[in-house]
């Protein structure tokens, strides 16, 4: 059984950093893209960043610059550095594993970026 398990979330100020990463268990991580999705209140789940098992990446607009996602496929991890975080990067942090018609998502942790 596949399982993910984000952790690294928290209660920063603006322009503080956070990484994020996302352990899977029951298969292997680089058979899988691995991607970043968050959610704020009230508002859609959006993609926020992906890495193909290539390597390859892609970011929403609003964070180009200022996150970087990465993986470790010794460690079967996918991280998701956050750089000059802002208040509106505030929501609850997704992480996926797709393959095909098979995808899987984490439980969730909280990033809230406040002054």
């Amino acid at each position: 059984q596949v399982q993910l398990v984000e952790s690294g979330g928290g209660l920063v100020q603006p322009g503080e950093s956070l990484r994020l990463s996302c352990v899977l268990s029951g298969s292997i991580f680089s058979i899988y893209a691995g991607g970043w999705y968050r959610q704020a209140p009230g508002k859609q789940r959006e993609l926020v960043a992906r890495i193909t098992t290539g390597g390859s990446t892609n970011y929403a607009d609003s964070v180009k610059g200022r996150f970087t996602i990465s993986r470790d496929n010794a460690k079967n991890t996918v991280y998701l550095q956050m750089d000059s975080l802002k208040v509106e990067d505030t929501a609850v942090y997704y992480c996926k594993a797709d393959r095909g018609f098979r995808n899987y998502w984490g439980q969730g942790t909280q990033v809230t970026v406040s002054s």
